[in-house]
């Protein structure tokens, strides 16, 4: 598989994974950084955007990512 596959396959499976409230997501980013996405989240084209009460607190672009755990909470 070439990388703009693996890329699809990747926005494919993280899409789908979102929009579950009952999985929790931790992105570990390629900068070594790691963010736990809460319930209020969603993604708008290339881009993960985490929301808080105060709205926008993190945009992660998706080619940031180096790698998504899911966890059944």
């Amino acid at each position: 598989m070439d990388n703009q596959t693996i890329s699809q396959n990747f926005r494919k499976i993280l899409s789908r994974y979102v929009n579950y409230r009952g999985i929790d997501i931790v992105l570990h980013l390629k900068d070594g950084s790691i963010i736990e996405l809460d319930k209020n989240r969603r993604i708008d084209g290339d881009v993960v955007i985490k929301n808080g009460k105060e709205g926008v607190v993190a945009r992660i672009e998706l080619a940031n990512i180096r790698k998504a755990d899911f966890f059944a909470a």
